[in-house]
């Protein structure tokens, strides 16, 4: 077996931005002052271009290093160890309660300890702007260094010496250091005291949240690196989730199917949220809530599939001017998916707003919003039945019925029957009840008789892993015999060699998959817990975190028997689908109902 692909990368931030640490201690991708903004640090996708951020020792190939997190904390540690020195560094993003709100600057901290011996390390700090086209200007200040040319300034301010940094001097380390680099706002506060108080104040909110967070009894290691992971992809200053922090990373080597998506996408954050709801976090929900209320209020005629993270429909493909990851060319900034079709997109906003009419926990609820935005959404629905979409792989040249489209029309017309008996409005739930069993119907002419089993859509007779959602989201029975021919007719056809699940086997706009889609397997894994095949389950998740990476961190796909990753990293869908698999497989274990509502 050859050696697996895997991204050596973790991941920090604080609900305003992420950045990517390599285990050589270099910030490999970081985008600033937003998640899709140009990144300051970009080296994952051009060694030349990107910039560089790092702490490492002079020679390197001498030492050893390993990563690991702070336990239940987004606290990055990258630890150097050769036979007779020894030194970490502590990545992390502040983020605590300040004055009744969250503390979440655009500034990272890092912090290098000394654990033996006197190691002789070399710093570089580099950073570069509109994706790596300008390097910035550097002026050297007593105790910082200032680099100009970005939209503001950035500032580097440290008890290293600056010439050590300017001109990258190997020098020998024999205390601790600090770093602050700040975009707009320079630190102005004692540099080794605040670091270390921020460093404390962020370890105490981390486990905070996790020591508030409700897991199952198995595999509380992996659930918390979920939800952990998870947060992070929140932008909480709209709500906005999205489905990863980085871009053009290839869904296999040389596959050409490089997108950004740092976006977001109302189908991915409707899972992301459900994660949450397990997990029994809720403002991710509520903030999440007001971002769509947002969306479908300013423009209902023109949902699409994907936004910005402030909500803007407006933005562009391109292709940029930088190497990619491993060569893998193109790199696209943007995604033009928010041109497609994709009806899906009502019946996932639906249930993303149901919270707001449903749930008591939620504040708004005060407001008794009115219905005419259900309403209005459910007329979109009626319109589009017999119209073709891009489904949730997003096919840029094929438009088909999808069945995974007819079940968010059928899920989302639920949901807003359950408004309707909530705001004991009859009209609505008199409408919402006609488009659901309308939705029924539809799906129903997606099923093959002679497989014993839904196809991907009416028109054609390809198989597709979303119809798995067929069962986790309860239309079909889970004990039924149409469930178990469903999940063995899937499972027989769209099986990779790895044994776990393709998303579909037919030539798409790209020719023929190569890698398995993660979220694939773990709707797999679901199938079957609530199937009662719970030993199956478990047994088969097993094998799928085979393809996290050293921090527990999983990408969008594997590929080979070696479950190598690639895609974009880390993938909110993957992370998602880990969490819901562990759940549904411990309340099998602990012959619990299953939840039914989606």
């Amino acid at each position: 077996m050859t050696t697996p692909h895997k991204y050596n990368l973790g991941i920090i931030g604080n609900c305003n931005y992420l950045a990517y640490v390599n285990d050589q201690a270099n910030i490999s991708w970081m985008c600033w002052p937003r998640f899709d903004s140009s990144f300051i640090f970009g080296n994952l996708l051009d060694a030349t271009k990107g910039g560089d951020f790092y702490i490492q020792p002079h020679e390197l190939t001498k030492f050893k290093s390993k990563q690991y997190y702070l336990e239940n904390t987004n606290i990055l540690v990258t630890e150097f160890t050769s036979d007779t020195d020894a030194f970490r560094v502590l990545d992390y993003a502040p983020r605590f309660l300040l004055y009744e709100r969250y503390f979440k600057p655009i500034m990272l901290m890092r912090k290098v300890e000394i654990l033996k011996g006197k190691p002789h390390i070399r710093v570089c700090c580099s950073p570069r702007c509109d994706y790596g086209e300008k390097i910035l200007n550097e002026i050297q200040g007593s105790n910082h260094i200032s680099y100009f040319g970005a939209k503001h300034e950035i500032r580097l301010t440290t008890n290293t010496p600056i010439n050590y940094i300017l001109n990258q001097t190997p020098f020998y380390l024999t205390h601790n250091l600090y770093f602050s680099l700040n975009y707009g706002t320079p630190l102005e506060a004692p540099l080794e005291s605040t670091c270390d108080e921020f460093l404390q104040k962020t370890k105490i909110y981390w486990r905070t949240w996790v020591k508030r967070s409700s897991i199952p009894s198995l595999y509380q290691e992996e659930v918390i690196r979920s939800a952990l992971a998870l947060k992070l992809h929140q932008y909480e200053d709209t709500g906005a989730i999205i489905a990863a922090g980085t871009t053009s990373l290839p869904e296999a080597n040389g596959a050409g199917r490089n997108w950004d998506y740092r976006f977001c996408w109302p189908r991915d954050s409707y899972y992301t949220l459900k994660a949450f709801n397990l997990i029994s976090h809720f403002s991710e929900l509520e903030s999440y809530s007001h971002f769509v209320h947002n969306l479908v209020s300013s423009d209902l005629d023109h949902l699409q599939p994907v936004y910005a993270i402030d909500g803007n429909p407006q933005f562009s493909e391109k292709i940029m001017d930088l190497q990619g990851y491993l060569d893998n060319q193109p790199v696209r900034v943007g995604n033009d998916a928010r041109n497609q079709i994709q009806f899906d997109v009502y019946g996932q906003i639906l249930l993303a707003l149901l919270p707001l009419y449903n749930d008591r926990r939620l504040s708004v609820r005060d407001e008794r919003l009115p219905t005419t935005i259900i309403h209005q959404i459910l007329k979109k629905i009626e319109k589009c039945f017999d119209q073709p979409d891009s489904g949730i792989w997003e096919f840029r040249n094929k438009l088909y019925r999808h069945t995974h489209t007819y079940l968010f029309h059928w899920a989302g017309c639920s949901a807003a029957e359950r408004i309707a008996e909530n705001y004991d409005d009859k009209i609505l739930k008199k409408y919402a009840k006609k488009l659901r069993i309308k939705s029924v119907e539809y799906i129903e002419r997606c099923y093959d008789p002679v497989r014993k089993c839904y196809k991907a859509s009416i028109e054609g007779e390809h198989l597709d892993a979303s119809t798995l959602l067929l069962i986790t989201m309860n239309y079909l029975k889970p004990y039924s015999q149409k469930s178990r021919d469903h999940l063995e007719a899937i499972y027989r056809e769209l099986k990779s060699p790895n044994n776990l699940l393709y998303r579909y086997q037919h030539a798409d706009d790209f020719g023929n998959t190569d890698s398995s889609f993660l979220i694939c397997s773990f709707w797999y894994i679901e199938a079957l817990a609530v199937m009662g095949r719970v030993q199956e389950a478990n047994l088969m998740l097993k094998k799928v975190l085979e393809g996290s990476n050293a921090l527990k961190l999983l990408s969008e796909d594997v590929e080979g028997v070696e479950l190598s990753q690639w895609g974009n990293f880390p993938q909110t869908y993957s992370h998602v689908g880990l969490i819901n698999a562990v759940f549904k497989i411990d309340q099998g274990m602990n012959k619990q109902p299953f939840q039914t509502v989606f």
